[in-house]
């Protein structure tokens, strides 16, 4: 079933929203009024940088030259979802709460579904570093759990305020090996793990009962990692909805984790297909990216760029039609960036997209 989305005066009610920092210079709303399938498929993107890009003055144009609003822009490509992440409290302020609400606001307002993905930092949560944020150091395990508890439901209850109902809540980033160290380190303390992720899974179901609950690995390739990860959560009592899997060929063969970016996307949808039967339970590709820029930060070669749109398209293929149903979607991490910013992004540095953004269409 489709529905229509009529954007009109949006750039007024974004007047009386804005995002964390005070001068907003996001650019207007298209005032057409296209017809955008919102269902199924989930395809998106984690756009947590928007609006810092915004405040720096980057803008976003389409493949016409006109000046798009991002989202805007994104959902034209064929995206219907979009991924926020949340730090608890950021020195600069972005990603804190006010500015996830700020741009979850735009995309429920052009209809795109939305997913918030808590880190339980203040900064970058991933495989390498889960960071305690400042003001919960030094807190007993019964004290974590209460915190993790408090500051989802602020965020979520905050949201609700505004009628925005996210589809999706992951608890915790690329908890690989677990999530608010030390305490929460899957190898050295397991049940607290376990203890925390379910004090999560717990808080986002209470203000929304409906939401897709996710636990998000990295390696979407590593079958032993997501066994060895998921089997502490379940034996120790942790619910979880859904499977999030990253999913970056570029860096598994810079790592020399495998040999081809074949390999990679063919070991994935065999984990994912895996891992969906063991756990009877859904899968989605919640990062994912392919290479746009050189060693230097330009714009990748012609070559190097329809290559990533080939792989892309193969991974939007795959889950969507060989997973036995099970893969509900694709995330890209933060396509809108510049290659002198990010070298997985999928812009280039004047701001129209390359490529590689067509695999969604």
């Amino acid at each position: 079933m489709k529905f229509r989305y009529i954007i009109i005066a949006m750039a007024m009610a974004l007047l009386t929203f804005c995002a964390c920092n005070d001068n907003d210079n996001t650019p207007s709303f298209d005032t057409e009024d296209p017809v955008y399938d919102m269902t199924g498929f989930a395809k998106g993107a984690d756009v947590s940088w928007l609006t810092e890009m915004e405040k720096a003055g980057n803008k976003f144009y389409n493949s016409l030259g006109r000046e798009t609003e991002c989202m805007t822009l994104l959902r034209d490509l064929g995206m219907n979802s979009i991924r926020l992440r949340v730090w608890v409290n950021p020195t600069d302020g972005w990603c804190n709460k006010n500015d996830v609400l700020a741009k979850a606001w735009r995309a429920h307002n052009l209809g795109m579904r939305v997913m918030i993905d808590f880190h339980y930092s203040d900064t970058w949560a991933d495989p390498g570093k889960q960071y305690i944020p400042a003001a919960w150091e030094g807190f007993t395990f019964d004290e974590l759990k209460t915190a993790v508890t408090n500051h989802t439901k602020e965020v979520l209850n905050a949201l609700k305020e505004k009628d925005i109902t996210p589809e999706w809540v992951q608890v915790g980033n690329e908890t690989s090996n677990g999530f608010l160290w030390e305490m929460g380190q899957a190898d050295k303390n397991p049940v607290q793990y376990a203890g925390l992720f379910a004090a999560g899974y717990e808080a986002a179901k209470s203000v929304f009962p409906e939401t897709i609950v996710i636990v998000h690995l990295d390696n979407g390739f590593d079958n032993d990692l997501y066994n060895w990860n998921l089997d502490i959560l379940k034996n120790n009592g942790a619910k979880w909805d859904m499977i999030g899997m990253s999913l970056y060929p570029y860096w598994a063969k810079t790592n020399g984790q495998e040999t081809s970016a074949e390999k990679v996307i063919t070991g994935c949808i065999d984990n994912i297909k895996k891992v969906s039967a063991k756990y009877d339970c859904d899968v989605m590709i919640v990062e994912t990216g392919m290479e746009c820029a050189d060693d230097d930060g330009k714009l990748a070669d012609a070559a190097v760029l329809a290559e990533g749109k080939t792989m892309l398209s193969r991974i939007i293929k795959e889950c969507s039609e060989n997973t036995n149903g099970r893969c509900k979607g694709v995330f890209y991490w933060e396509p809108e960036c510049k290659p002198s910013q990010y070298r997985l992004g999928a812009f280039t540095e004047d701001g129209y997209p390359t490529v590689i953004m067509d695999a969604f269409k």
